[in-house]
């Protein structure tokens, strides 16, 4: 994946006087749906390109989400993800988050 597309649409926040940079929701939940198929295809079988492709998007997820470990990223990204939907839901959008 491109790396300018997950932050060609980041918004900033400022946070302690110093602006962070939000990834993009969007490239957040297909990158989280994507580590759950082949998290699911590796439990079923083991195939070496798919395992690479996960330590791959495991590695993505960790530095979108300025983590060093997955479990973190991943919990960073659905906070993310209910965060910004609860806030678009405020604002009379409808926002589909992974998280229930």
């Amino acid at each position: 994946m491109n790396v300018s597309a997950w932050f060609g649409h980041t918004q900033r926040k400022q946070r302690e006087g110093r602006y962070v940079l939000v990834p993009d929701r969007k490239v957040v939940r297909e990158l989280l749906t994507r580590y759950a198929s082949l998290r699911i295809a590796q439990a079923e079988r083991d195939v070496p390109t798919a395992a690479r492709e996960l330590e791959d998007l495991s590695y993505t997820l960790c530095v979108m989400m300025g983590t060093s470990g997955i479990h973190d990223a991943i919990a960073k990204a659905d906070a993310l993800l209910l965060t910004q939907g609860r806030s678009e839901a405020a604002d009379g959008e409808n926002g589909l988050t992974l998280v229930g």
